[in-house]
């Protein structure tokens, strides 16, 4: 299997889709309820992720056909076939609805090919606000706007990255002093907080901004984000050689059996 073949067009299909996402008329968007988790960020949806959805399948299912491959996608029934296939296409045609729904930057298309056993093999991510376009390929690196992604130079503060605000954050109190210990073990003098955006663009902040880190803890009810959330930033994160595994350090596994939210495993992306 030619994984920088598929990633070409997972490529294209992402930019498909973001394409799609610029052109929408903002005053015919219609927001409706679907069942998620406890958040109202995996609650909303609009015919726009339908759409993107609709352009993205159009591209992949052909490779599901010749390579065998499954595919879960976050506005579609899970069909169960990345537990019959030995890699699975999962997709969030638009990550981040609710910052679109609010005009806020911080959504996104993503798109990753992860193995039966849990592991991406390709991500790719694109931001339809600033055309920036983030592609990790296993074992061949990871790119920004088609050129090997050459990380900035470490900033003298820490930031934490969040969806939502710290004080509207859960379990708060766990977070902000595992942020402060951070800053301590790193010699650091302050942190900062970048909130608002979509799980998908928050990861790459978080490549973008280092020292920087995103975390949720694990939690009892449904939601911490699902597969499609971090599939894709996993495997650039791996490709950069940044850490992105679950909250007590072990790996993801982004392929769990009896569901698709990440509520128990908790998240962890730093660099």
């Amino acid at each position: 299997m030619d994984l920088k073949a598929l990633a070409d067009i997972a490529t294209k299909a992402a930019l498909k889709a973001g394409e799609v996402i610029q052109k929408f008329d903002r005053t015919s968007l219609k927001v409706q309820q679907k069942e998620g988790g406890n958040t109202l960020a995996s609650q909303v949806v609009t015919a726009l992720d339908l759409e993107c959805e609709k352009v993205i399948r159009t591209y992949l299912e052909p490779t599901c056909t010749q390579f065998h491959l499954g595919i879960l996608s976050e506005e579609t029934e899970d069909d169960q076939s990345r537990f019959t296939n030995d890699y699975f296409w999962c997709v969030d045609p638009l990550d981040g609805t609710l910052a679109f729904i609010n005009n806020h930057p911080g959504f996104s298309v993503s798109i990753a090919l992860v193995s039966k056993e849990g592991k991406p093999v390709i991500g790719v991510v694109f931001d339809p606000s600033t055309n920036n376009l983030y592609v990790g390929i296993y074992g061949i690196g990871a790119f920004k706007n088609g050129k090997p992604w050459l990380l900035n130079k470490p900033n003298n503060k820490l930031t934490y990255i969040t969806d939502k605000t710290l004080k509207d954050t859960p379990q708060k109190e766990v977070i902000k002093k595992h942020i402060q210990n951070r800053v301590q073990v790193l010699d650091l003098n302050e942190y900062c907080i970048i909130s608002g955006g979509g799980a998908v663009l928050n990861a790459i902040l978080v490549a973008e901004n280092s020292p920087a880190l995103l975390l949720k803890p694990p939690k009892l009810e449904k939601g911490g984000g699902s597969l499609w959330d971090f599939a894709a930033t996993v495997c650039i994160f791996q490709e950069l050689g940044l850490s992105a595994t679950a909250y007590n350090g072990t790996a993801l596994n982004l392929n769990p059996k009896n569901t698709t939210f990440l509520n128990t495993q908790g998240v962890y992306f730093c660099s």
